[in-house]
């Protein structure tokens, strides 16, 4: 795998296990002391890089968010779908979760480097000028 795969890869991941701390149900039995999550990887038929992790499920549906400028949090899966070939989620009959994520190669598919330059575009919160009802020439209008 290309480095920057790599690179792309353990963003991802901690992206999936920081969601799944904070959204998801421990897998196993928590009382007992065996509640965890599992984070797999592997190399799939046609060379891409899959990463996975499995949680005991949420009280939501993992979906991308639409945070606010000021928030603290909510942009993991925009991050994940900016360097993903593609993502999902799959259930099972025990109630786990498993989000997956094809992580993008630039071998396999040239316009990944070029995703990847815009990155930061995609991911970020909106200019202060385009947010509807947010005028701070008003509000030093009344200074005088």
């Amino acid at each position: 795998m290309a480095e920057s795969v790599i690179d792309d890869a353990v963003l991802v991941l901690s992206e999936l296990l920081s969601n799944a701390c904070k959204h998801g149900r421990p897998l196993g039995d928590a009382l007992a002391g065996d509640g965890d999550v599992r984070a797999a990887w592997q190399v799939d038929a046609g060379g891409r890089l899959v990463v996975e992790v499995t949680d005991g499920g949420g009280p939501t549906r993992p979906a991308p968010a639409k945070p606010s400028v000021t928030a603290h949090g909510g942009r993991g899966l925009n991050i994940i779908t900016a360097l993903a070939d593609d993502w999902g989620v799959r259930d099972d009959a025990r109630g786990e979760v498993t989000v997956w994520v094809v992580v993008h190669d630039d071998v396999h598919d040239p316009d990944a480097g070029h995703r990847r330059d815009d990155f930061a575009a995609r991911i970020s919160a909106p200019a202060v000028s385009e947010i509807p009802g947010l005028d701070f020439a008003d509000a030093f209008d009344e200074l005088g």
